[in-house]
């Protein structure tokens, strides 16, 4: 994207009628169109943008979004390009820019490198926990980064959160390692780090989003009002989260090993030990470059839940709605799930 006029400076009215800057690009409403947003967004080639560069797009995006108005110049390429920038970078709920380690863009090359790391080195009880370690501090950043920033969570409850999911990584990559080092094979030595990721993800999402689930979320309308806080709408999306996590993580933690196992076998293969970490970690990548869009792609990221449901599920929530809503609430209600 060429240099994008401060905004600032003289502006001009929409030149591009039509076009709703809020919306995704592609239908989300089915799995193809949104598995093409969440390619755009989680792009990892907008990590290296420098924050000012970030800053000026979100400047365009809101400009344009609040009246239609673009400094003059600007084409329409631009504009998309901001949006990008501007939604792979800053948080859909607060505005924030999020820390670029935690945002969904990094997740190819971070996923990459601790994943592949994993599973090159997890023969000795050392190397399996500083690699669990770092796995669990780099999720526990991303967890945070992507919640439901509606509802807060303070320091204590993220150092629980943290605490919590890296034991739960340990004791279960450690046990599995000595159990299976007596009773099984290498080769299923090498679904340890999958099983402590699972087991892991199971533990530091819902933990780092306690608050969600204690309080509830907010829910809005069809026309973004917010309406009520509900902990069955929580429950949902972190769930679907849950699964999200575990899937995008699967392939690579669980085809790789199969083909390590294979390939390590080849007299070419062992003359080149040195390389064998590196390429598990490119393996990992390509497994991410599709996995997480596609991950990210399974449940609509404006998750929906039916007044009935709520009915049925949270009937305070429940309650609270009628009384907003004098008796007649929206068949449909609307959140923001986080990645």
């Amino acid at each position: 994207m060429s240099k994008i006029t401060d905004t600032a400076s003289t502006q001009m009215s929409n030149p591009f009628p039509g076009f709703d800057i809020s919306k995704p690009l592609w239908d989300q409403s089915s799995l193809s169109g949104r598995f093409r947003h969440f390619l755009w967004v989680t792009d990892p080639r907008t990590l290296p943008t420098p924050t000012a560069k970030l800053y000026e797009a979100k400047r365009l995006v809101e400009g344009y979004r609040a009246g239609g108005v673009v400094p003059p110049g600007t084409t329409k390429e631009q504009l998309i390009y901001a949006k990008k920038l501007y939604e792979s970078s800053f948080h859909p709920d607060s505005g924030e820019l999020q820390n670029a380690i935690g945002r969904m863009s990094c997740q190819v090359p971070g996923g990459m490198v601790i994943t592949g790391a994993m599973l090159q080195w997890y023969r000795t009880n050392t190397a399996v926990i500083f690699w669990q370690w770092v796995n669990q501090s780099f999720n526990a950043l991303v967890n945070y980064t992507n919640r439901n920033a509606k509802s807060e969570i303070t320091n204590k409850q993220i150092t629980i959160a943290y605490v919590s999911a890296t034991s739960s990584a340990l004791i279960v990559s450690l046990g599995l390692k000595n159990l299976l080092a007596k009773a099984a094979s290498p080769f299923l030595q090498r679904y340890v780090p999958f099983a402590a990721v699972a087991s892991a993800n199971m533990v530091n999402i819902p933990l780092m989003r306690q608050r969600e689930i204690s309080d509830g979320i907010m829910m809005f309308d069809e026309n973004d009002n917010e309406l009520v806080m509900s902990k069955a709408a929580a429950t949902k999306g972190i769930a679907q989260v849950l699964t999200s996590r575990i899937i995008m993580a699967a392939p690579g933690m669980t085809l790789l090993p199969i083909v390590m196992e294979a390939l390590e076998k080849k007299k070419w293969m062992q003359k080149i030990k040195p390389l064998h970490g590196p390429i598990q970690i490119m393996g990992v990548g390509t497994c991410l470059l599709f996995m997480t869009p596609f991950a990210c792609a399974l449940f609509n990221q404006r998750c929906s839940i039916t007044s009935e449901t709520l009915k049925k599920r949270d009937s305070k929530a429940y309650e609270e709605l009628m009384k907003k809503t004098n008796g007649s609430p929206p068949a449909v209600l609307y959140f923001n799930k986080g990645l």
